[in-house]
């Protein structure tokens, strides 16, 4: 039970939910796609990247606003969330190919046993991780003036645009 606390931190809570929040987009916007023309005669990975793209929007809103709320993000950290999205959609695209063109398990659910289930599963441990690292750093100091205030930490002072810190 302490180790289940230990792991169950605010942090980790709240990445769940808007983890929850985009996987139900996600699993929406993949499903609806399965049955609009062409998708539904394509393979079902363009489908699968095209979800994920839009429930990467709603993650990287709920994340900024909730799960990291007061750590500043600019340009930088969002090319590290989508690049880190797109390393975390090999995950589920590998397992959907995997299950769909080598295994052969054609169906709706297998597709979304493999892409939705284990694919997600092994793509959001590596997100939370990685954007804590890289996206959401705790280094990157409070959010004093918000996200889109044009001053930058270096060092410890701020440094405004235009400016070399040395």
């Amino acid at each position: 039970m302490t180790l289940l606390r230990r792991l169950l931190t605010r942090e980790v809570l709240t990445f769940l939910v808007v983890g929850g929040s985009g996987y139900v987009v996600d699993v929406v916007a993949f499903n609806e796609l399965l049955v609009l023309p062409p998708f539904r005669s394509w393979d079902p990975s363009v489908a699968r990247v095209l979800a994920v793209g839009v429930a990467m929007v709603v993650t990287f809103a709920g994340n900024a606003a909730l799960t990291w709320s007061g750590r500043r993000w600019g340009r930088r950290e969002v090319a590290w969330f989508v690049l880190l999205n797109v390393v975390g959609l090999g995950f589920s695209v590998v397992c959907l190919l995997v299950s769909h063109d080598l295994l052969h398990l054609t169906s709706r659910l297998a597709d979304n046993v493999s892409a939705n289930g284990v694919g997600l599963l092994l793509g959001t441990v590596f997100r939370f991780w990685t954007y804590r690292l890289l996206v959401f750093r705790e280094d990157a100091g409070p959010a004093a003036v918000g996200a889109g205030d044009p001053r930058r930490q270096s060092g410890g002072r701020q440094v405004e645009p235009g400016t070399i810190a040395s």
